[in-house]
C-alpha cells in the first residue's frame, strides 16, 4: 500500500502559477494551464492529446455541432485544414449554410442580445443570439447560390452528402468573390470530405426539398454517408476526433466503431483519441454530455483512461 501511496502522490507539484514570461498562448497553456487544475488543465491535456494525434499520423475527424460559423469559426477550421490537422468533417447543416454568407459578401453583423425581436422580425432581420442576419440580403441571396449547385446534381444515381458538399464548395470556388472565407470551398480544394448527418435539419435541406417539390429530385443517400465514414475509420491506422459540442455530428462519428463490430462483425477496438469541447455535462443523461468512459461501454473508444479529454 506504501507503493500505491507513492504512485498516487507522484504527480507534478502544484506551485503558484507564473504569468510573467508566459504571455503568449503556447506558453500560457504549457506552463500555466498545464501546471494548474480543473478545466484549465483539461484544456492543456486536450492540446497535448491533439499534438500526439497529429504526430501519430492519426486520421482526424472534426465534428461541428450547432451554428459556429455565424460568429466566424469558418476561419480557424480553414486554417486547421490548411495545416493538415483535419482529415474529414462531420457538421450540422447550419454550420455549412452560414459558411456560405461571407464568401459572397452577404452581411452577418454583430448585434445585441437584449433587443425587441418583434421589431427585428418586422425589419427582416434574423437573430442568432448576438448576431444579426438580413433576410433578403443574406438568407435569400444565399439560397440562390445553393440552388445553383443543386441544378447540376446527378439525378440518375444516389450521392453522399460529401459529394453534394464538394459540388457546393466547388461552386463557391468558381463563383464567389472571396472563396478564402468559406470552409466548404477550402474543403473542396483540398478534397476533404464534409458530411452532414442530419442534412434535412437546415436551410440547405430546405432548399433541396424546395427543388424536389418543383420536380427535380436529387437522391442523397444517408447509407452512403455511414458506409464512407466507416470505411475511412476502417482504413485508418489510428483514429482520432476533436468534437466541438455534441449533437448528431458527435454520434455520427462515434457510431463508426459499432458499425464495424455490431453490423459487420469487424472489431477494431474503438477510436484511439477523443477530445470534446462542450457546454453539455453528463448529469442530464444526454448523448451530447456523455463521457468517453460511457462511450467505452459501446466499444466506441479504445481506452477510457488515456488519450481522451473533455473540456467544459
Amino acid at each position: 500500500s506504501m507503493n500505491k501511496k507513492s504512485y498516487f502522490m507522484s504527480g507534478k507539484m502544484v506551485e503558484p502559477l507564473k504569468l510573467k514570461g508566459n504571455e503568449d498562448i503556447k506558453n500560457l497553456i504549457n506552463n500555466v494551464f498545464a501546471n494548474s487544475g480543473f478545466n484549465a488543465r483539461r484544456l492543456a491535456e486536450a492540446c497535448e492529446i491533439y499534438s500526439r494525434m497529429i504526430k501519430d499520423d492519426a486520421t482526424i475527424c472534426l465534428t461541428l455541432a450547432g451554428a459556429m460559423t455565424p460568429i466566424g469559426m469558418s476561419g480557424p477550421v480553414i486554417e486547421m485544414m490548411e495545416l493538415g490537422f483535419i482529415d474529414f468533417i462531420i457538421s450540422t447543416g447550419a454550420n455549412l449554410y452560414h459558411d456560405l454568407h461571407r464568401p459572397f459578401e452577404y452581411p452577418v453583423r454583430q448585434g445585441e442580445v437584449l433587443v425587441d425581436d418583434d421589431e427585428l422580425n418586422k425589419l427582416g432581420i434574423s437573430r442568432i443570439y448576438d448576431t444579426y442576419i438580413d433576410d433578403n440580403e443574406t438568407l435569400m441571396s444565399t439560397d440562390k447560390s445553393i440552388l445553383e449547385a443543386i441544378k447540376d446534381l446527378p439525378v440518375d444515381r444516389p450521392i453522399s452528402t460529401a459529394e453534394f458538399h464538394y459540388r457546393l464548395g466547388d461552386c463557391v470556388l468558381k463563383k464567389s468573390a472571396h472563396p478564402e472565407k468559406s470552409l466548404l470551398a477550402k474543403a473542396a480544394r483540398l478534397n476533404i470530405h464534409v458530411y452532414v448527418s442530419s442534412q434535412w435539419d437546415s436551410s440547405i435541406g430546405m432548399n433541396i426539398a424546395g427543388v424536389a417539390a418543383r420536380g427535380k429530385r436529387a437522391i442523397i443517400d444517408p447509407s452512403l454517408d455511414i458506409l464512407e465514414t466507416t470505411a475511412i475509420v476502417m482504413d485508418a491506422r489510428r483514429n482520432g476526433v476533436i468534437e466541438i459540442g455534441g449533437g448528431s455530428p458527435k454520434n455520427f462519428y462515434m457510431q463508426t466503431q459499432p458499425m464495424l463490430w455490431q453490423i459487420f462483425r469487424i472489431d477494431k477496438g474503438g477510436h484511439d483519441y477523443f477530445i470534446q469541447l462542450t457546454t453539455d455535462s453528463p448529469h442530464w443523461g444526454g448523448l451530447s454530455g456523455a463521457t468517453p468512459q460511457e462511450a467505452k461501454s459501446w466499444g466506441k473508444i479504445k481506452d477510457p483512461s488515456k488519450n481522451n479529454a473533455v473540456v467544459y
